[in-house]
């Protein structure tokens, strides 16, 4: 179970708590001890998500959640409905099913309850088409442990927009409409470094979208859409890349690995042909266990920047409409372990230029995040 609560302290229209949650219940099935099926497992994971969004309550305009659980329809999903076979003592690794992306492309925890902070990033600036959690879509995944600490992978996903709708969405169901294949790729580095053995993820990744979609300032004719009115020009392929960098650099507890210092940076760039927003950049630190009478509870400051495609932005200009430009964010939180498997995570966001506008009002949210695993 997780649940955010947020309250607008500054920017938008009016001030208003907003709350939001996630229900998941998953399964792991050990099919080596289940059905003699050596090195195979199969998960299936179902979520429910409820509330309302605060930025959409109070009219914050931002261009990033400040309530991350909140969206993609608030109904039941199959989130995961998928096999794992691995072979040659586990050096390959293959799945395939309903697959959800930011598990298996560029993934990263959601502690944070800013969205610019959370999960897969390219998922943050092209979510038409892809689809983090709670959304699967039919794919397969090939994984290769090239050396013990390097390994690459590649997909290939069904982009469907069907996926999206709250109708049998918790059904593992084949519904017409695909529009193209998604094809990713991830070569990955996961060292242990200094005497100390600080482990480290370094992670490049690119991706290949082979459907079409609208040129964000092209007409028809190659000229400028937001003058002629005529229809957008059609793109074929849409693409981008991401390097994700998580790093620990100090380490409080010789015995727990798990208390230290982890510095991290993301940064993601999708096609400035059809992407409104071409770029996210965040880089931030978690601290674990910084107090020796408290070796589980976590602090978090982040800081990040969300672009708007300078393309849209000159049809904006040339259309007489408000510019948009970029967004910055910034969140510090403290993670309290209150109880086993029950974490509070009390937060504070600021959000300046919402939406990527000077003329809107910069929003101060004031949060707590609670995270509850049974």
């Amino acid at each position: 179970y997780t649940s955010e609560v947020g309250y607008n302290i500054a920017g938008g229209s009016h001030h208003v708590v907003g709350y939001t949650d996630q229900l998941t219940f998953s399964g792991d099935f050990d099919l080596d001890r289940l059905l003699a099926l050596h090195d195979a497992e199969f998960k299936l994971a179902i979520t429910k998500r409820n509330g309302q969004d605060l930025g959409d309550q109070a009219d914050l305009g931002t261009l990033q959640q400040v309530q991350e659980v909140w969206g993609r329809g608030q109904t039941w999903r199959l989130t995961q409905f998928w096999y794992d076979q691995k072979y040659f003592s586990k050096r390959l690794d293959w799945k395939i099913g309903r697959l959800t992306m930011g598990d298996e492309f560029d993934d990263f925890s959601c502690k944070f309850q800013n969205l610019t902070f959370c999960g897969s990033q390219p998922g943050n600036i092209v979510g038409d088409y892809w689809f983090n959690w709670p959304v699967s879509q039919w794919a397969t995944r090939v994984k290769v442990q090239v050396v013990e600490d390097v390994s690459f992978q590649v997909g290939a996903y069904e982009i469907n927009p069907r996926f999206l709708e709250r109708h049998d969405a918790v059904l593992p169901t084949f519904p017409s409409g695909a529009t193209g294949a998604m094809v990713p790729a991830q070569l990955a580095w996961a060292p242990k470094l200094g005497k100390d053995k600080l482990e480290g993820n370094y992670k490049l990744g690119a991706w290949y979208n082979t459907s079409k979609a609208d040129d964000v300032f092209e007409d028809v004719n190659d000229d400028p859409a937001a003058v002629t009115s005529l229809p957008a020009k059609r793109r074929t392929g849409r693409y981008g890349l991401y390097v994700s960098l998580l790093q620990q650099e100090l380490r409080f507890d010789e015995k727990d690995s798990t208390r230290g210092l982890d510095l991290f940076l993301h940064a993601t760039f999708a096609d400035r042909r059809t992407s409104t927003l071409d770029n996210q950049i965040a880089l931030g630190l978690i601290s674990t266990g910084t107090f020796d009478f408290r070796p589980k509870d976590e602090l978090g400051l982040a800081i990040g920047r969300t672009h708007v495609n300078s393309r849209v932005a000159h049809g904006e200009r040339l259309s007489d409409s408000p510019v948009q430009y970029s967004e910055y964010a910034a969140e510090l939180y403290y993670g309290l372990e209150a109880y086993d498997g029950v974490m509070l995570r009390p937060n504070f966001q600021y959000v300046r230029d919402p939406g990527g506008l000077k003329r809107n009002k910069d929003v101060v949210v004031v949060g707590l995040k609670t995270s509850i695993d049974f």
